[in-house]
């Protein structure tokens, strides 16, 4: 085998730069479309997957908790057996898309123009590509890892993760042995600031995911006569009350070091966080676009989003259901718990419909200054910054394993193109020169990790 201390991207080779562009392409087309609740198909996808790995003598294993929900795991041996194992993980399914809404159909993986069109290309068959493309290129070059690497291709991760992650971590678990960090989407892409600054934001944190089911029940009977056990009124008081609150100001170690390291960035001095008159929205306001990176993350918050009742308009239903989607800080369940209880009152009852913790990880870790350093070798000027996700990734299942999660899918993206409005959005796509600049700079991370 190759010395693993050659220069990593040596070995990222033409053949690597056009399958990552290609199975990017072929693997959108691929319909895997996540319509929860149970309703999903990954199979065609994993098996996919499962045949670019073994065409270079890596094993993979195909499993499913239920028919065609399959997932895909494979470990790639390092040449340190004393070392802790690496995770990489990527999901296959995706949101839902309506093709009357797009410029292209969007399960061609139509490429035009330099760039790859379809459901996917960003959220995050890409990713899934950009990992085939690597560790290919490794066998084709006789290249080991120091560590040992699992790689892991999830179902379900657009819904509960019941399908996917959250089956392999709760009957899979011995696959994952060793695993004590991972890496997988929502991190490393260029976010311009609009005064020429790129930056490259790599997750360290994850807020929790708190989904709600609201529910009142009152008294039914017909609409013409007055109602004071309205179930529709009382859940609507509710739901108002959950949808206006605007929740205190916590900061995490995460957030906190994003701050600081935007106000620097923007020629401020590091501010006083613990000061008596810190207002975190007056120096939002002063970083411009940047504080969309941290923005969502400085507090919980609570979205109504769906409202059930009735049946007939000139009828009072004795119940109502609402839905709300929660997210918590670290550290910030408790304080959720408790102020929706207050918010709903006693007239309405609240549980969580699916509840998952939020994460931290430790942006001082020398695997974060790897992840640092390998984007900045393909992008010089560039300036990684840490921030925390606002919503969630199968990072969170996988840490009941003991491992420790960062997002990192690096895209070197041009000024004007919008990577987060493209996440579940209408026309996603990503440039081909991204793909190849994620390619090189995810192949010097893995092999100093």
């Amino acid at each position: 085998m190759v010395d693993v201390r050659i220069d990593p991207g040596d070995h990222i080779d033409k053949q690597a730069l056009d399958e990552v562009v290609n199975y990017t392409s072929e693997l959108i087309r691929i319909d895997t479309t996540n319509h929860g609740r149970g309703d999903g198909v990954e199979r065609q996808a994993a098996e996919y997957v499962a045949e670019r790995l073994a065409e270079v003598g890596i094993e993979p294993a195909l499993l499913e908790k239920a028919p065609d929900r399959t997932n895909v795991v494979a470990r790639i041996p390092g040449t340190d057996p004393g070392a802790d194992a690496l995770l990489v993980h990527g999901h296959l399914d995706v949101v839902p898309a309506e093709p009357a809404d797009w410029t292209v159909h969007p399960f061609s993986g139509e490429i035009r123009d330099g760039v790859v069109w379809g459901r996917g290309a960003i959220d995050m068959k890409n990713a899934d590509a950009m990992v085939l493309s690597v560790v290919r290129a490794w066998a084709r070059a006789g290249v080991r890892p120091r560590r040992d690497i699992v790689l892991a291709f999830t179902a379900d991760e657009e819904d509960s993760a019941d399908y996917g992650s959250g089956y392999l971590t709760e009957h899979h678990a011995d696959l994952f042995e060793g695993c004590t960090e991972g890496i997988s989407e929502s991190g490393a892409f260029t976010f311009h600031t609009g005064d020429g600054l790129r930056l490259y934001p790599v997750a360290a944190g994850e807020r929790g995911t708190g989904w709600l089911r609201l529910s009142a029940r009152g008294k039914a009977g017909h609409g013409s006569k007055v109602n004071r056990e309205n179930a529709v009124s009382m859940l609507a008081a509710a739901v108002t009350r959950i949808g206006e609150y605007e929740w205190p100001v916590r900061l995490t170690p995460t957030v906190r070091a994003a701050l600081t390291q935007l106000s620097l960035l923007q020629g401020m001095d590091a501010p006083d966080m613990d000061a008596p008159d810190f207002d975190v929205d007056a120096l939002l306001a002063k970083l411009g676009p940047a504080a969309d990176l941290v923005a969502p993350t400085v507090r919980n918050s609570s979205n109504p989003t769906i409202l059930e009742a009735g049946y007939k308009v000139n009828v009072v239903p004795g119940s109502a259901t609402a839905f709300v989607d929660g997210r918590m800080l670290p550290g910030g369940e408790e304080e959720f718990r408790t102020t929706l209880d207050a918010l709903t009152g006693p007239e309405v009852d609240w549980e969580f419909h699916h509840q998952e913790v939020a994460l931290q990880a430790p942006v001082d870790s020398p695997s974060y200054s790897v992840l640092r350093e390998s984007l900045e070798h393909f992008d010089p000027t560039g300036n990684v910054v840490p921030y925390c996700m606002s919503g969630g990734t199968d990072a969170k299942q996988f840490s009941r394993l003991g491992i420790r999660g960062y997002g990192f899918t690096p895209l070197k993206l041009p000024v004007g193109f919008d990577y987060q409005a493209l996440f579940h959005g209408v026309d996603e796509r990503v440039p081909v020169d991204a793909l190849h600049f994620g390619v090189r700079t995810l192949d010097r991370a893995l092999l100093r990790l």
